[in-house]
Parts: structure tokens; sequence; C-alpha cells
């Protein structure tokens, strides 16, 4: 089982926040660091998979992403449609993986669809979770300019729903090297008011 470091996991994962971004690059050890997140936490943990098995490569790496996951995770499928995906498996389980936003904006528009509405859609169905979710996404705009317009569209797309996401979490982190750096933290900020709170009281 994935695990981030044994000095990290306490400290990280005390509480999870109603909703949790991880952000990297890949290979960065983005899902590995959620999957140990998570799996801190009492399970069972429910895994919100969004990668379609298209070609040989890509069930290669979705059948390594199981075997590194091990026992205790409900695997859901859902390619589309995350918002309805997450109502549905809300009370399954106790947290919610969902790996990753960057394959999703990816079907959503090899499929047609709206991105922009989508991801709206999905934002609003936050609120009625009632379950900690933990969302996995690529940074791509790190890089090079794209040579094509499909490709600078789906970076612009990739960008605009992690600022949407990011904007919804309580806690974000990024992840380089397989190391974590808080971008992000509401529970942290609201602990440090109510202690500034407490001291002007007394």
């Amino acid at each position: 089982m994935a695990r981030p470091p044994a000095d990290l996991s306490h400290k990280l994962n005390a509480a999870l926040p109603a909703v949790t971004l991880i952000l990297g690059g890949a290979r960065s050890g983005k899902s590995r660091f959620a999957e140990g997140l998570i799996a801190a936490s009492p399970g069972p943990w429910v895994y919100l998979a969004t990668g379609e098995a298209g070609d040989a490569e890509m069930a290669a790496r979705i059948r390594h992403h199981r075997e590194r996951r091990g026992e205790g995770w409900r695997t859901v499928e859902e390619p589309l449609d995350l918002a309805r995906a997450l109502g549905r498996s809300a009370g399954e389980g106790r947290v919610i993986l969902v790996d990753c936003l960057t394959l999703w904006i990816s079907n959503l528009m090899a499929a047609g669809r709206d991105v922009a509405l989508e991801t709206e859609r999905l934002i609003a169905a936050l609120p009625g979770i009632s379950m900690p979710i933990v969302f996995v996404s690529n940074e791509v705009g790190l890089g090079i300019v794209p040579d094509n317009a499909l490709a600078r569209e789906f970076r612009d797309e990739a960008g605009r729903v992690n600022q949407a996401i990011a904007t919804a979490a309580n806690r974000v982190y990024f992840i380089a090297a397989g190391l974590p750096l808080v971008m992000k933290d509401e529970t942290a900020v609201a602990a440090i008011h109510s202690i500034a709170r407490k001291n002007i009281r007394s």
C-alpha cells in the first residue's frame, strides 16, 4: 500500500478536509501521494477512475495502479459524469479519490462536451457529498506552448479546471519529485484564527 513517509502521514492526514486537490506533473508521484494520504485514514475507500483502457499501454497503467493500491479500495469507473458518480459513490466508503481530472477533461473534449459546464456541475455537487474527496490532476501549463490548436485548447481547459477546483478546495498540494508542497490550507488558517481569537479574549 502506497503511503507518504511515516513522519508525514499523521501530520498531513490528521483530518482530511471536505475537498483536497493534488497537482503535479507526469510521474511526479501525485497519485501515489494521494493514495497514501487516504490510506492513512480508516477505510474502506472509493477510487473513482476516469481513465479507460483504450489501448494496451493504458490497460497496463490501470493494472499497475490497481495492484499498487491493494485491498480496501472499491473502484468505480466513470469517464464523463463525475458529478453523478460522486453522488452515487457517497456512502460506499469513507473517502473518495478521483484520479484524475486531466483524463476527465480529455474524455469530455473527445465526447464534444462543454468542459466549463461540466466543471460547474461538478463543483455544484461537492457540498452535497458527506465524505472527504481527494482530486488528482496534472499541472500541464509549466512546459512549452503546444504546437497545435487542440493541444493548446486542452492545456487551457486543464488550467481553468485546476483553478476552479483549487478555489473550491479546502487544501491544495503540489507534488514534485514525490515531495508535497502545501499551496492552500483553509483548515490551518481557521485553526490559527481560532487561537488568535482565544488569545484576544484572554
